[in-house]
């Protein structure tokens, strides 16, 4: 009879382990006899410590599950393991290696260990040429003080491993530091280390003279604040609809109505969750001194050996830095004037660099190389019409952002190309005179300033370096400083009235003016000393929007769009998302009108609509009445080819004296028939 395997101890760890932690005191023997055989395999472990030893491999991870229940006993355990992989974690077995760090991470676990001593191990460890461990070590680091900081913010240990991580990014080991970068990236997007000083220790590594970590670090500070949000630990969520029509239609159990149930609070979670408002700042606003950091990018670029993919990345981040800090490096203009022509790789991105660099701190005449390369190399007939809208369109992003770089000769020169023949072009034209109409409309042709409006002659031409300070609110004067609560609507309707009878009058322009002057009166008195609450901003942002569609002349009455032509509620909603456009769409200069070629289904709609209320399609000659019987020739049309191939078949093979036969016949029954 075979021996029962059922109880062995203490040669049966898994079940020894089980008793253990159910009463720990009454299996002590068993455990130091166990730990005594730990001993003496390590020691003779560590004569071959390249060679896995699975006795070794099973006692460690027995006595890692334990050492809760004996604390005492096990106290210089955790060292032990440590010293055994600060001597031979280059030269280990990759199997024996992991396993020990399996059994740290359980220590770790379960408090036995501190934190700091196991991370700063694990980082040591990532010089080993074993990827899979390198995965390993990165995903536990992550997790690890993702959960210290789950309730509060630990600054000491934080402190500690953020030193030691830029001790890191400078180490020998390309893998070790790019590992080390990684895992700051990774801290970072999960909100974990997002701060000051985790941005500036990653800004450090974009200066690294290793292309993978430069690429990455670069990489991480062109990601979008939408990207940055990795924290994704939610699977996808079945919707309300499927499960309840599950239950519908399934046999109603117990298990299907309480998932129904958690179903209905994880959605109700991810809804509350989703409209939690985020204000953090992308980590181009945290670094410390982005002007240096700018400068020295952009010298390290000059000299940049790299591909051109690389050196791409950092004439993007280079031009990002200026147009969110509105800094001032007047030789990147003529750098990136060199690479725009349409033969170009990247050409639109690189006019979007261009633009998304320019702003109104920098002197024109540093940009105007720019906007005379962009209008040589691509507003010309010479090109093609598509070359021509996106030229265009650079040159409306850039002149946005910096107006005085537009001449009034090129600017109405540009405008002509509103009446030519491609839609693209002309399309890309007429935005250019939106703009100015807005921004500077002294600068067009009295035809194409359009009607004037109240908002268009508030705007003057601002010389270089001029700031439009206000002492009051702009718009605020639609407020009613004596109106008492619960009579805004009243009060707005009464001032704006007033400012639509003003406007339609006839007024020549001291006229104008002195409207503007009352109402600028009005607004001092309605902001200054007092506090305005968020009914009163939307007021003030109505009427603004307002005096950009209310239109006068001089010498007759103006018209007003309704509300529903100017679509005011939505332009004030976009104009309050938008705020300071600090970068520039991709899309904006891409955005070409042209009409698109139809495919199959565009052209069967077109042929179905056109059919429309007509008799079915075919010959229109009159036919017999319904039900009339029709010949035999019509029937042989509808019938089987295998019915009527016999008679195809003999009439190929007549030969010429029946031809001439049946001719004969045809011939006596017509002259018959005619008499």
């Amino acid at each position: 009879m075979a021996k029962r395997q059922s109880n062995q101890l203490p040669n049966n760890l898994p079940q020894l382990q089980n008793l253990i932690k159910r009463d720990s005191e009454s299996y002590k023997e068993e455990f130091q006899q166990q730990l005594r055989h730990f001993n003496s395999t390590l020691a003779v472990f560590e004569l071959t410590p390249d060679q896995f030893n699975e006795s070794l491999d099973e006692l460690v991870m027995f006595l890692a599950q334990v050492a809760k229940c004996y604390q005492e006993e096990l106290s210089e355990f955790p060292a032990t393991l440590v010293s055994l992989l600060e001597k031979h974690a280059t030269i280990l077995d990759g199997d024996m290696r992991l396993s020990i760090c399996r059994a740290l991470i359980l220590l770790r676990n379960k408090a036995l260990i501190a934190p700091a001593d196991l991370h700063k191990l694990f980082f040591n460890l990532l010089r080993c040429q074993d990827k899979s461990l390198r995965s390993f070590l990165k995903d536990n680091i992550v997790n690890d003080i993702k959960n210290i900081n789950a309730n509060g913010k630990d600054q000491k240990l934080n402190g500690a491993l953020q030193n030691y991580m830029f001790t890191m990014l400078k180490d020998n080991a390309t893998i070790a530091a790019k590992t080390s970068l990684d895992v700051m990236i990774s801290l970072y997007k999960k909100n974990v280390w997002k701060d000051e000083k985790t941005v500036n220790v990653i800004a450090t590594a974009c200066f690294s003279k290793v292309t993978k970590i430069l690429v990455t670090a670069v990489k991480f500070f062109l990601g979008t604040d939408e990207d940055e949000d990795e924290d994704s630990d939610d699977e996808e969520i079945p919707t309300l609809k499927e499960v309840t029509m599950q239950n519908r239609f399934n046999k109603k159990t117990r298990k299907r109505e309480k998932y129904l149930e958690n179903i209905k609070k994880a959605h109700k979670k991810k809804k509350k969750k989703s409209n939690v408002a985020t204000y953090n700042f992308s980590a181009l606003h945290l670094i410390h001194d982005p002007q240096e950091f700018a400068e020295k990018l952009f010298r390290k670029l000059e000299g940049l050996t790299e591909r051109f993919e690389v050196k791409l990345m950092m004439l993007e981040l280079v031009s990002r830095l200026i147009g969110t800090h509105q800094l001032i490096l007047l030789n990147y203009y003529p750098y990136i004037a060199r690479f725009i022509a349409p033969h170009q790789r990247e050409v639109v991105r690189l006019l979007q660099f261009s633009a998304q660099a320019a702003h109104e701190m920098v002197p024109p005449d540093c940009i105007e190389p720019v906007l005379k390369a962009i209008i040589n190399n691509f507003v010309t007939e010479r090109n093609s019409s598509e070359v021509m809208a996106v030229g265009l369109n650079a040159v409306r992003e850039l002149v946005a952002r910096c107006p005085l770089v537009m001449t009034e000769d090129l600017l109405r020169d540009l405008v002509e190309y509103k009446t030519y023949k491609d839609k693209g072009v002309m399309m890309a034209s007429r935005s250019l005179i939106q703009l100015f109409r807005s921004i500077c409309p002294d600068l067009l042709h009295k035809r194409d300033r359009g009607r004037p409006t109240e908002a268009t002659v508030e705007v003057k031409r601002k010389e270089f370096g001029e700031l439009d300070v206000k002492e009051f609110v702009p718009g605020a004067e639609v407020i009613d400083v004596n109106e008492e609560e619960g009579e805004g609507e009243g009060g707005e309707s009464d001032s704006d009235s007033d400012g639509e009878d003003d406007l339609d009058e006839t007024k020549d322009e001291k006229d104008i003016l002195l409207s503007l002057e009352d109402k600028a009166k009005k607004a001092r008195e309605a902001t200054v000393g007092k506090i305005l609450t968020d009914e009163d901003f939307l007021k003030i942002d109505a009427a603004q929007l307002k005096k950009q569609v209310v239109g006068f002349r001089k010498g007759g009455k103006g018209r007003k769009r309704t509300a529903n032509e100017a679509d005011l509620d939505q332009e004030a909603e976009d104009a309050a998302a938008a705020g300071r456009k600090e970068l520039v769409n991709l899309e904006d200069i891409e955005m070409i009108y042209k009409k698109k070629k139809h495919d199959k289904e565009a052209r069967m709609e077109l042929i179905m609509a056109g059919r429309e209320d007509r008799e079915k399609f075919g010959s229109r000659k009159s036919k017999k009445a319904e039900g009339a019987s029709i010949t035999n020739k019509q029937k042989s049309k509808k019938k089987n080819f295998s019915m009527m191939k016999h008679k195809i078949k003999a009439k190929g093979k007549k030969s010429f004296r029946e031809k001439q036969v049946a001719l004969k016949k045809r011939l006596i029954k017509v002259q018959k028939n005619s008499h």
